[in-house]
């Protein structure tokens, strides 16, 4: 099924052709148009659509049009089966010449089997010979003629009950795509038509795309948040499920970051918009969904080679098959009409319709999975990385901790501990650096009226200050030995934060980062996946990477790193001997060249900067680092569905073939060789749409 979404300027296609009906059904609402014709193309403006349609969503529509397709063919199959059953009674109770025997036939033919005919047609219009509606049209229409050739038996009824199963078979196929289709779709719900703006004090209703940078915007209750922002006003609890995959709504209140896509459940907010439409989360996970088939996996595109290559041979040894024997026999004409049979029986069978639709759907259904469980993976060849995942790389801050520092120390030597707090923390005023926050978080009296002067940034080493006429030096050791500050060394973990008042020592602050509940459990996770070499690489000092990697339970580590050196370390890693590919986990602006290095890039969406996620291939939406592993067992089972897809197909094929060509096998041998394959097969690709969950405790 050929399906086309149209959003503005955006485009997301989906599926192959399906031939459902020949003639066109269209649906007309204001300026919306669907069409469903030869290649059931649809295609709407969702803006327009909801719009003129109000309540009922461009989603409704989708599966309203393509139910109705599939209740239609539903109809041309139970028609054609009752048409069947009358035609046999009527060639078992009369004698009925062959020719108009022939016609009785091609009513029912004709009726469930005119699209995939037309369908043939249309590819040798295009040059494109060789696909199943070919090899179908050419099997039913040699069986509907064989009873024609001297010394032959009517084929008739198998020749409607090949195209009657084969129709069936992509019903089930529909079925199967479909579901796995809106899995996918909800995604592309979660971006709003419209934002209420505020300009000159007047509400104003307008497109996302129409608001700007810095504008206020009004998010009600039940309404989706149509762009990023921080709040200024109201608080609220936001469905995040969208986007995350978490049930628990989160709390929100003023200051704190809303992402577009989430609903607000409850209160009223009113935020300062961040990020324009484009660049807004929403934006950037629907653009992902539409690459992410963009992205074959190998046994994809290995898949589709061996189909360009397989069929045209399959065609040219079926005609051998056909005319070799009976010359070789020395009687063709009466040889003729037997391998002739066998000819059409084998076409029937190499139909390659359950390898060329099952794997590529057992992928999209993986990807489907991965994103109801808040993981959204760029392409299937990613599905294909993850599965032979072999070593785990973690950046520390923001991806194992959660980036929030805090003071949990405060060793004066020189004055009392909340004096060296609040010089430390004036300093420290203007500064946006996360561990300068924690400063002044730890001393919240900023507004003293004390006074700041001669503030200045002393690049690698710290900050100097003026305060109430004393001259504060904070910052790292180098700074201390400077200004000839003899400082003291600390036996605690964490980030050391030096001052001097006047030149004196003053003390020294423990600054710390804060453990991720799940990152003991993410590897935990890991582990029990085989994975067996996990790395911490971090920025940080040896002391806090240590203890960091201890708590966790990584056993190697990395420190004092820059981002040349996280790369390097990579680089290494990838070197090594061994089998399997090799994934980095990060967040930071800093990771992204390293995160496009590696086999496998994972960035951490939540809290993550928008070249981390831009730059990775895995987007964990929650900032879980438990779902790492999630993510790999999506993956490994995903190829799994589609190894066991490929194998089975393959046998099943390979077997009745063999009997083919020994004249064992019938033309309904030829059916379930074929169609059945198809159905068990996309059936058995539709496990891969089920959420597969890592616990904390079980495997």
């Amino acid at each position: 099924m050929a399906l086309q979404f149209h959003t503005g300027e955006t485009k997301v296609s989906y599926g192959r052709n399906y031939s459902f009906i020949r003639e066109e059904l269209q649906f007309h609402t204001g300026e919306t148009r669907v069409s469903a014709g030869w290649h059931q193309r649809y295609a709407w403006s969702r803006r327009t659509f909801a719009t003129e349609l109000h309540s009922v969503s461009s989603t409704f529509a989708f599966v309203t049009v393509t139910l109705y397709l599939m209740n239609k063919k539903l109809i041309r199959i139970i028609l054609t089966a009752l048409l069947l059953i009358g035609a046999y009674i009527v060639e078992r109770t009369s004698a009925l010449p062959m020719w108009q025997l022939l016609l009785v036939y091609l009513v029912p033919y004709l009726i469930i089997g005119y699209d995939v005919l037309g369908e043939a047609v249309e590819g040798v219009a295009h040059g494109e010979l060789f696909d199943e509606h070919f090899l179908m049209s050419i099997a039913t229409v040699g069986a509907l003629c064989i009873g024609f050739l001297p010394g032959a038996e009517a084929q008739f009824p198998e020749a409607v009950f090949v195209m009657l199963f084969f129709q069936l078979g992509e019903l089930f196929e529909g079925y199967a795509e479909g579901k796995s289709r809106r899995a996918v779709s909800h995604l592309l719900e979660i971006r709003p038509d419209t934002a209420h703006v505020l300009r000159d004090g007047v509400e104003q209703t307008v497109a996302p795309e129409e608001v700007a940078v810095g504008e206020t915007i009004i998010i009600k209750p039940g309404e989706r948040v149509p762009l990023d922002g921080f709040i200024v006003e109201g608080s609220s609890a936001l469905n995040t499920v969208a986007l995350t995959g978490e049930s628990v709504p989160r709390s929100v209140t003023v200051e704190d970051e809303v992402m577009s896509g989430c609903v607000n459940l409850s209160g009223l907010l009113t935020v300062r918009v961040a990020k324009t439409a484009g660049d807004s989360t929403a934006s950037k996970i629907i653009e992902m969904v539409e690459h992410a088939t963009d992205h074959k996996s190998r046994s994809e595109t290995f898949i589709r080679r061996f189909a360009r290559v397989y069929t045209p041979v399959v065609v040219i040894v079926a005609l051998l098959l056909a005319f070799l024997p009976p010359l070789l026999m020395g009687s063709f004409a009466d040889h003729f009409a037997t391998w002739l049979y066998r000819a059409l029986t084998f076409l029937v069978i190499s139909c390659p319709c359950a390898l060329v639709i099952s794997i590529p759907l057992s992928f999209f259904a993986g990807i489907g999975g991965a994103s109801r469980a808040g993981i959204l993976v760029k392409g299937a060849n990613y599905m294909d990385a993850l599965a032979k995942a072999r070593a785990v790389l973690f950046d520390k801050t923001g991806t194992l901790t959660k980036g929030t520092f805090t003071a949990n120390a405060v060793h004066p030597t020189a004055c009392e501990a909340n004096h060296l707090l609040h010089m430390v923390a004036h300093v420290e005023r203007h500064s946006t650096h996360p561990i300068a926050t924690s400063l002044r978080n730890a001393y919240p009296k900023e507004q003293d009226g004390c006074s700041i002067e001669e503030v200045e940034e002393l690049a690698g080493r710290g900050v100097k200050a003026r305060v109430n006429g004393s001259v504060v030096h904070v910052g790292n050791v180098a700074l201390m030995e400077s200004i000839g500050a003899q400082w003291h060394p600390c036996d605690h973990a964490g980030t050391i934060v030096h001052a001097a008042i006047d030149g004196t020592y003053a003390g020294h602050i423990v600054v710390s980062d804060t453990i991720k509940e799940e990152s003991s459990h993410a590897i935990e996770a890991l582990s029990r996946l085989g994975i067996r070499q996990l790395v911490m690489l971090t920025g940080d000092h040896e002391e806090v990477a240590q203890q960091i990697s201890k708590q966790v339970g990584i056993t190697e580590y990395y420190a004092d790193l820059l981002p040349a050196d996280k790369l390097s370390r990579l680089e290494e890693i990838l070197q090594q001997p061994a089998h399997g590919t090799v994934l980095f986990v990060g967040d930071g602006i800093n990771d992204a060249p390293v995160l496009a290095r590696a086999d496998v890039g994972i960035a951490m969406g939540g809290l993550g900067s928008d070249a981390a996620i831009e730059a990775a291939d895995v987007v964990i939406m929650d900032d879980n680092p438990l779902k790492i592993a999630t993510a790999i067992r999506i993956a490994r089972h995903t190829v799994g569905i589609a190894l066991q897809n490929a194998w089975f197909a393959i046998g099943i094929k390979v077997l009745v073939l063999l009997l083919a060509l020994l004249g064992v096998a019938s033309m309904w041998m030829a059916v379930f060789a074929d169609v059945g394959v198809t159905v068990l097969a996309v059936l058995n690709a539709m496990r891969a749409l089920r959420p597969v969950k890592v616990s904390r405790s079980s495997n």
